[in-house]
């Protein structure tokens, strides 16, 4: 069983990350919102409340830090589309994507939103 629940985010201009994530996310399977004026939250299917779920709030004194969030892709063309999405919504490619020495198969992007927040999307098969 995965035990994953969810990812409470902080950015520190909602204004700018907000059209980001409404890009991103969907894209990564969390397809439903249920926002409220202090959390923005993008949810998984599954049912409430035990449906995974990634919920942003503004903090203005959010500095981002080393902290790596990632996410699995079924393939390289998956890797490769969320790299694009990353680049056309304003957000940052810090590496690839492309294969790294972690494993023959490991095909990754390392990127960051528009608040400096990093994330790796990532295919691999061993």
């Amino acid at each position: 069983m995965n035990k994953f629940s969810h990812i409470d985010l902080r950015v520190n201009d909602l204004a700018i990350a907000l059209p980001f994530y409404e890009k991103l996310l969907p894209e990564l399977g969390f397809t439903r919102t249920f926002h409220s004026s202090n959390w923005r939250v993008f949810a998984a299917d599954g049912e409430l409340p035990s449906a995974a779920y990634f919920a942003i709030t503004e903090d203005r004194e959010h500095k981002p830090n080393a902290n790596l969030i990632g996410f699995w892709a079924s393939d390289q063309a998956e890797v490769d589309r969320i790299a694009e999405i990353v680049v056309q919504n304003g957000g940052t490619i810090n590496d690839g994507p492309r294969l790294f020495p972690i494993s023959p198969t490991y095909y990754a992007v390392y990127f960051e939103d528009p608040c400096g927040n990093k994330y790796e999307m990532l295919h691999r098969l061993n």
